[in-house]
């Protein structure tokens, strides 16, 4: 066997590994499994590719530099992953997406200088023999397009989502009509190039998308970040396909569409949850500052001490604690889970109610809670725990906001109007774990902080879960 072959095979087989990962992410029970499978599929790729440019034409100072770039990424993402909190998750994960843009984009000038450059290059000639050469452009083109709307679309999300720069959308004058006008100049010019290549298009196209980038995601609020980066992940997915195209790489193309439909397909259950569309996320929406909706007068809070919760909590039968991202900033997930542990050994029935885009990622909070060993079997979807709110005892709200604002079903003037959300109000008494009266990160008030069965709990969300705690122990060892 050749090693043409012998790679040719090794990528099929990296493919099927990707889609057993892929198969294997989607539950709780098969994720470890499932991230083992893409760790093989990675390795086993890289391995054949390397193992391809060795058996090439490859000299050996380009090996050298291949070499030492494989070293210093896996140095530096080593280094990252190992230091990360899964609070930083978000943002790293967007970052690495705009690696992946900015990737594209270098590919495809590199296909640009290796043959449309020189239109009477061996290369070129090939193509324009097969009749092939009009594709090749299209494929340069539209790859450094996407890369690049990837690549800084992705840094604004990662300054968004690490707080760099405000969460609320950037809203210019006409904003729709900007963007629609650079894909119609992109859809122009593309055909300018494919009829005749010439390298100004190629610089227009590249600073066009890189200002759609920035311009696209700079226009969509906070409360839509984890569409965002969903949303970015499929662009990434899809800039790695265009990218394998111009690589002649089949795995490239395999794994890019992977990516691309599964990140497609997860922004449409996002939008589905904040029953919003696609394209009203493109136009931006949420995390709008406050307007008339947020002057309402609400009325007074109640507060509550821990020891108070731990009353409520001695004498509940039903808990159900539903997560925001408060929680994973407090780093309250381990006091949580050992909340849980104590109130299921005296018989209370805990469980846990997440909604899809609680966090800043999709499925951050079960990540969270996983990574605390809280069991997967009482982790429950918003659907199947929804309707049983109105028989619940005491529902503890730890660090989350939009994701429980009775707005979105009563206030149809409410930037949030028509959202699914969790309707923890229904319950018996609600505990809101919270720093201040402040608004969630779509900058929208929540009227769940003024209802009469709802008392406030103030502080840093880890030493007030460790305060119950303690206080709870204490009322079963008096029992």
């Amino acid at each position: 066997m050749t090693i043409e072959a012998a790679a040719q095979a090794a990528y099929i087989v990296a493919a099927l590994l990707f889609i057993l990962a892929l198969a294997g992410l989607s539950k709780h029970e098969t994720a470890k499994a499932g991230n083992t499978f893409g760790i093989a599929g990675m390795t086993l790729a890289l391995a054949a590719t390397i193992g391809l440019a060795v058996a090439g034409t490859l000299r050996p100072v380009d090996l050298a530099l291949l070499v030492t770039a494989v070293v210093i990424g896996a140095a530096i993402g080593l280094y990252r992953a190992a230091k990360v909190e899964m609070t930083g998750m978000p943002e790293l994960i967007a970052l690495l997406h705009s690696f992946v843009g900015l990737a594209a984009v270098l590919v495809g000038w590199n296909g640009y200088l290796h043959v449309e450059a020189h239109l009477t290059g061996e290369e070129a000639l090939a193509l324009d023999g097969l009749g092939v050469l009009g594709i090749h452009s299209a494929e340069v083109f539209i790859g450094v397009f996407i890369g690049a709307v990837t690549f800084t679309g992705s840094i604004v999300a990662y300054l968004k989502l690490s707080a760099k720069i405000k969460s609320s959308p950037l809203m210019l004058p006409g904003k729709n009509f900007l963007n629609l006008s650079a894909l119609a100049v992109f859809a122009v010019l593309t055909t300018w190039f494919v009829i005749d290549p010439q390298l100004w298009l190629l610089v227009a196209v590249t600073v066009i998308a890189l200002a759609l980038g920035w311009h696209l995601v700079a226009s969509i609020g906070g409360g839509d970040m984890p569409v965002v980066v969903s949303m970015l992940n499929s662009y990434s997915g899809w800039a790695a396909a265009a990218a394998g195209f111009l690589l002649e790489n089949d795995l490239l193309i395999v794994t890019g569409a992977l990516v691309g439909s599964s990140g497609a397909y997860l922004s449409y259950i996002m939008c589905k949850a904040m029953n919003r569309s696609f394209i009203s996320v493109i136009a931006g929406g949420f995390g709008i500052e406050a307007g008339p909706a947020d002057d309402k007068e609400y009325g007074e809070h109640r507060e509550i001490t821990a020891e108070g919760v731990a009353d409520l909590l001695a004498e509940a039968s039903t808990v159900v604690i539903t997560p925001g991202y408060g929680m994973a900033v407090a780093q309250a997930q381990y006091g949580v889970a050992e909340l849980t542990r104590v109130l299921r050994d005296r018989g209370v029935d805990v469980r846990f109610g997440i909604h899809p885009v609680a966090g800043r990622l999709p499925g951050h909070m079960n990540v969270l809670l996983a990574e605390a060993r809280v069991p997967y079997d009482i982790v429950l979807e918003m659907d199947e725990v929804n309707d049983d709110f109105s028989g619940t005892s005491v529902v503890l709200v730890i660090g989350a906001n939009d994701t429980v604002n009775p707005a979105a079903t009563e206030d149809p003037t409410s930037p949030i109007a028509g959202m699914p959300v969790l309707k923890v109000w229904e319950a018996e008494d609600v505990i809101v774990f919270k720093r201040s009266m402040a608004s969630g990160y779509a900058g929208v008030q929540n009227p769940l902080f003024f209802k009469e069965n709802t008392a406030m709990l103030f502080g840093d969300a880890k030493d007030r879960v460790e305060d119950i705690l303690r206080a709870v122990t204490e009322r079963v060892g008096a029992r």
